[in-house]
């Protein structure tokens, strides 16, 4: 049987594999993103050049970081502040939803249910 500290030793291996595997895999779509598309945020077209590239990402339309096409049909850049927005509302759709569909409800308090009667007396 392992001990905890081999354990932890072959986890800590795993997730800096991981995280070595995700850069590599963010720097080779980044890279072809930016040679596909002009540098304008999709959303509010701020523009960037090279001295604020750094502040221009990639969003991965269908939420799903591994599907990266050749093409950069999954792609489109936005600039951090559309990025974070975009991936908030997202959140926030899904929110409460074990099955995808939001769980949106309307307001259940009506201020003017009453409305007749209190018109009614005057």
């Amino acid at each position: 049987m392992p001990s905890k500290e081999d354990s932890k030793k072959r986890l800590d291996a795993v997730v800096a594999e991981a995280r070595r595997n995700r850069d590599e895999r963010d720097k080779g779509y980044r890279e072809r993103a930016l040679k596909l598309y002009p540098w304008v945020c999709g959303r509010c077209a701020r523009e960037f050049t090279r001295e604020n590239l750094r502040e221009l990402t990639v969003h991965h339309r269908d939420h799903n970081h591994d599907n990266n096409p050749l093409d950069g049909s999954n792609w489109e850049l936005l600039c951090l502040y559309c990025h974070d927005n975009e991936h908030s509302r997202y959140i926030d759709s899904e929110y409460g939803s074990a099955s995808g569909e939001s769980k949106q409800q309307g307001a259940t308090h009506n201020p003017f249910a009453d409305l007749a009667s209190l018109l009614k007396d005057k």
